[in-house]
């Protein structure tokens, strides 16, 4: 049995700590045993106890990449726990401590980030590659653009695997569910929903949406716009909303802890991101309901949104190319439902929770009988 010990410096619930919850639902419990380390008070402890896993709180790695005054800490807990490999979620401090203590590192890349100049060539281009490919003897990219991030910043190819995102299949709630969201966000029985689930953050897009919005309502469009989430651009954006005259229209849902109800109801989903977005694990809850999407050029999202299959693919920043393809969702409705139908595959075919749980195990395996 190989012993593996997960690092994550995620204080709150995000991307990287549901992929993380959906490998310890389905990972192989007679083959792997599996520890989770944390920072101290981290939201993910309880919902990661409730998987019957251990939890072990650290003080000093709270959302930070790196903190030399944690490596002493995790050295001692990597010497307790000994594990076989030390499998890290974008914290180097976690890296660093399993090779000092000389164990086999995974690294997986969860986002999408801008690469910094000083790393695109020269001596920083090297000492990244390196310093990357030392501390870790395999490195997980969730999305083909999480790969070319890295090797944008030097790391070779050749060292990164993709290992795509999976979810939990969404769950059917009942028609008198149905009905009840329907009436609780004002929806009308002919409206067209169109929803979106993300962070209320400026790098995700919600102002083109509700620009398009503005233009399907000029043309006397019946529809409704569910925003779903928190953030920073919560007041700017309800704002946006009102000055547009919108507010008939377009609901915001606040943070939900379940969103079974707000995708049944939507009709299409819409990802808008233009920074960070390496997987959308809304677009793939969605695909597992039949919903297609249409969502912007950048990062992960054409690889999980294939163009007039499961969706449309808009040019990002570009409301008037999101308002194009909305339109054309509307419109099209033969289409609409080959896409519907190829959601549904797809998502089968490439994202459930168990593949993505299988896919990790075989690189513990093969790291483990090649580097045995």
């Amino acid at each position: 049995m190989l012993k593996i010990l997960n690092i994550i410096s995620d204080s709150n619930i995000g991307g990287a700590g549901r992929c993380l919850f959906n490998f310890l639902k389905y990972y192989d419990r007679k083959k792997f045993a599996v520890k989770v380390v944390v920072p101290k008070g981290s939201l993910l402890k309880p919902e990661i106890e409730k998987l019957k896993t251990k939890v072990i709180e650290i003080d000093g790695i709270a959302d930070k990449s790196f903190d030399y005054k944690a490596i002493r800490k995790l050295n001692k807990i990597i010497k307790k726990e000994n594990p076989d490999v030390v499998h890290t979620h974008g914290t180097i401090t976690g890296r660093i401590s399993g090779k000092i203590c000389g164990k086999k590192v995974v690294y997986t890349r969860h986002s999408v980030f801008p690469v910094s100049p000083r790393i695109k060539k020269g001596i920083g281009r090297i000492v990244n590659k390196y310093a990357n490919e030392f501390l870790a003897d395999d490195i997980i990219a969730v999305a083909d653009a999480a790969k070319q991030n890295l090797t944008d910043g030097g790391i070779a190819p050749e060292k990164i695997k993709v290992i795509l995102n999976g979810v939990e299949q969404i769950e059917s709630i009942s028609p008198e569910e149905i009905a009840q969201t329907k009436q609780k966000y004002h929806i009308e029985e002919n409206d067209f929903v169109i929803g979106i689930l993300a962070r209320l953050n400026i790098v995700k897009g919600h102002k083109y949406l509700i620009e398009a919005t503005e233009m399907l309502k000029k043309e006397g469009r019946k529809v409704k716009i569910l925003i779903a989430g928190t953030g920073d651009m919560e007041t700017e954006l309800k704002q946006i909303v009102k000055q547009k005259c919108l507010d008939d229209i377009v609901i915001f849902t606040g943070f939900l802890s379940d969103v079974r109800s707000f995708l049944s109801v939507l009709d299409l989903q819409v990802n808008a991101s233009y920074g960070t977005e390496a997987t959308s694990l809304a677009l793939l809850e969605g695909m597992s309901l039949g919903i297609p999407a249409v969502v912007s050029n950048y990062g992960g999202n054409p690889g999980v949104i294939t163009h007039g299959e499961n969706g449309y693919i808009f040019e990002s920043q570009n409301s008037n190319d999101l308002f194009r393809y909305l339109k054309k969702a509307m419109d099209e409705k033969e289409i609409y439902e080959y896409m519907q139908k190829k959601s549904k595959e797809i998502f089968q075919q490439k994202f459930t929770a168990k593949m993505y749980a299988r896919n990790i195990e075989k690189v513990y395996e093969d790291l483990f009988v090649k580097k045995g």
